[in-house]
């Protein structure tokens, strides 16, 4: 059996880390579906979806290590095809991936103590980010 919904998040961008782990938690609760797998993607190829222990201080370690990684003040070539200055956000959700899988069992994701599923948008301006929820089992 497989059912699907769409989750809309308002974002500000610049490495806006929001968790969707109570989205996801809402929606398994009102499947028919008790146990499988629930597959998360983001469109839009400036954005991503993880997990992360979601306390302020890693959400800062997060976003200081993306930083790094893909700085949001270095020159790139994407914006000689664009001219929209955010090569960065591409950068950091092609390392991060548009989506995950997660196992579900009684309608309750199987996520860790300290786990959290997180929406990072990564682009330089706000936007509406649309994730679509794929549930599959029994």
């Amino acid at each position: 059996m497989i059912d699907s919904h769409t989750i809309r998040v308002n974002t500000r961008g610049h490495c806006d880390i929001i968790n969707i782990t109570p989205q996801i938690e809402g929606i398994l609760s009102k499947s028919k579906i008790e146990d499988g797998l629930v597959n998360l993607f983001v469109s839009g190829s400036t954005a991503s979806i993880s997990t992360i222990e979601y306390e302020p201080n890693l959400v800062r370690d997060v976003e200081e290590a993306l930083e790094k990684i893909a700085p949001e003040d270095k020159k790139y070539h994407h914006r000689e095809t664009w001219h929209d200055d955010n090569g960065f956000s591409h950068v950091r959700a092609t390392l991060m991936k548009p989506g995950i899988t997660i196992p579900f069992r009684d309608k309750k994701p199987l996520l860790g103590t300290w786990q959290q599923v997180v929406l990072l948008d990564f682009d330089n301006r706000s936007r509406e980010r649309e994730i679509t929820v794929t549930i599959m089992g029994d």
